[in-house]
């Protein structure tokens, strides 16, 4: 069986093909990692063999099954690039959700709570930051499409993996960011910078809002900023039942990602099953 290696030229060549593709740059370096985190378990030849033995040392290691078919599929992405289709291995098969873990379930209560916890630590850049998100449902990586103009025009228009959509921005969060940008002398282009005029980074606000857990009496595990854009997914859904067009909102090309988002809350399926009141 013919033996592959993976050299430092690989991982370039491959990073410039997933530029090539437009990948955006969240993206590509999700897929490097994966690709890197695989080499350094195996710095030799690389078999089918090696490649599934892998895949095992994932499960045994107690990997989520979503992140253990997102790192392989990284692998296989760079297999297909190479022409190493032999070296391609199968997802793990996964049964659909049908409710979110309770312990991982931001509701509405503990954003209020996160939102009122971060106005008393008097970070109202923060505070703005979560209600951006949740508000309209972008992704925190789209943060940088809200502009002071786009604000002025009530909409934001979001162009990322070569797609474009609109976004509509609710009349008190125009207000509000209208407001804090006249406060900080913010007179155009990005609202959320830093200091230095800089976009601020996906990583710092994650590390801010998981600050403010202990404060706001909320579990971290379900504190970081995509569930807000999960939140979002729940309510417009709850209100419109179009799934439809909730995919064209959150700008997914697939409806059965649309369908994870919008999953029965652990507490909501929990509830319908004690209505069934099939105990006699």
């Amino acid at each position: 069986m013919k033996a592959y290696y993976i050299t430092q030229k690989e991982i370039d060549d491959f990073r410039c093909y997933l530029r090539e593709e437009e990948k955006s740059d969240n993206t590509v370096e999700k897929y490097l990692r994966d690709v890197k985190m695989f080499a350094k378990y195996y710095s030799g030849k690389i078999t089918k063999e090696t490649v599934i033995a892998y895949k095992h040392d994932l499960i045994s290691n107690n990997y989520a099954i979503r992140s253990i078919n997102s790192m392989l599929s990284s692998l296989n992405c760079l297999f297909s690039f190479l022409g190493w289709d032999d070296l391609k291995v199968k997802t793990l098969k996964l049964q659909r959700q049908i409710f979110c873990s309770e312990e991982k379930e931001l509701t509405r209560k503990d954003y209020e709570k996160l939102c009122r916890t971060a106005e008393q630590k008097h970070n109202k850049r923060l505070n703005l930051i979560m209600q951006t998100i949740c508000s309209t449902g972008i992704r925190v990586s789209e943060l940088q499409f809200v502009t002071l103009e786009a604000i002025r025009k009530g909409k934001l228009i979001v162009s990322m993996k070569g797609k474009t959509r609109t976004v509509i921005i609710p009349k008190d969060l125009k207000r509000r960011l209208c407001d804090y940008a006249a406060e900080n002398n913010i007179f155009c282009g990005m609202i959320f910078v830093t200091k230095n005029g800089k976009r601020i980074n996906r990583t710092n606000i994650w590390r801010e809002m998981k600050n403010l857990c202990v404060e706001a009496h909320i579990n971290p595990e379900k504190v970081f900023p995509h569930n807000l854009r999960h939140l979002f997914a729940r309510v417009f859904y709850s209100i419109d039942k179009d799934i439809a067009k909730l995919a064209d909102v959150l700008g997914h090309s697939n409806i059965n990602t649309t369908r994870i988002y919008i999953v029965s809350t652990g507490t909501e399926h929990r509830l319908r099953i004690e209505q069934m009141r099939l105990i006699i």
